[in-house]
C-alpha cells in the first residue's frame, strides 16, 4: 500500500492523475468515528510530515496526523484505504 504522504504528494504534483474532486476521512479520536473532509479543506504547511489541517463543515479546524487518514475517494470512488481500530479492538 502506498504511504498516505506519497499519494498526497501524488495529487499535488501530477496534473493529470490530480484532476478530480478527492475527499478523505480521518479517524476522530474524540468522537471515535471517521471525518471525511474535501481536499479543498485540507491545509498541507510546507515541509510537515507529520500531520496536516482539516477544516469540517462547522468551521472547526483540526490538527489531524496523517497515520488517521484511514481512505481517500476521487471523484467518489474510494482509491484508498487502511483499515482502522474500533473501540474493542476489531479492524474495520
Amino acid at each position: 500500500m502506498m504511504p498516505i504522504h506519497e499519494l498526497l504528494a501524488r495529487i499535488r504534483w501530477d496534473p493529470e492523475f490530480g484532476k478530480g474532486k478527492f475527499e478523505l476521512a480521518y479517524e476522530d479520536k474524540v468522537a471515535h468515528q471517521l471525518k471525511r473532509v474535501p481536499l479543498e479543506r485540507i491545509n498541507i504547511e510546507p515541509g510537515q510530515h507529520f500531520t496536516f489541517e482539516a477544516e469540517e463543515g462547522d468551521g472547526i479546524v483540526h490538527t489531524v496526523p496523517f497515520h488517521r487518514v484511514r481512505k481517500v475517494w476521487r471523484d467518489g470512488v474510494l482509491i484508498w484505504e487502511r483499515p482502522y481500530l474500533e473501540i474493542g479492538g476489531k479492524a474495520k
